[in-house]
């Protein structure tokens, strides 16, 4: 999808090895999206980053968008945030990407003032300057988590 928006450069970007998600999945921090026949067809990766719950990634096979799976994965991590005694979800995202800035937005993220991100998000940011992938507009965002049902 990335590709249609000249992004090339992110649609490029290969997977993980299974040896950079094993860490994840032994913290718990992995959580993976199943079709009926037990297929995965949609990830997200969370890190702890300066007392928050990090979206390090979300993805969702591109035949399975718009189903909700996206949400529900968000939802399982704001769940384990919780669980954590962490009050928040972070992220970083292209602002003006649809299933990006925008998509958060309806999920009730706000974009953070520069004055308002954490040291090791601005670390995470400059590490991506370094990358290249500054080359669209990017932003940290936050979604308070709720401790009642």
């Amino acid at each position: 999808m990335f590709r249609t928006l000249g992004m090339d450069l992110v649609a490029d970007d290969d997977p993980r090895p299974v040896t950079e998600l094993v860490p994840y999945a032994e913290c718990g921090r992995a959580f993976v999206a199943t079709d009926a026949a037990d297929l995965p067809v949609g990830y997200l990766l969370l890190d702890v980053v300066d007392a928050a719950a990090h979206i390090e990634q979300v993805s969702v096979r591109l035949e399975d968008t718009r189903k909700g799976i996206g949400r529900a994965l968000i939802g399982r991590a704001s769940i384990w945030a919780r669980e954590h005694g962490l009050d928040a979800l972070t992220l970083t995202t292209y602002v003006d990407v649809p299933w990006n800035g925008p998509y958060y937005e309806r999920l009730g993220f706000r974009y953070l003032e520069a004055d308002e991100e954490t040291p090791a998000l601005r670390a995470l940011r400059d590490k991506e300057r370094a990358l290249g992938l500054d080359a669209w507009p990017r932003a940290c965002m936050r979604l308070k988590v709720s401790f009642t049902d």
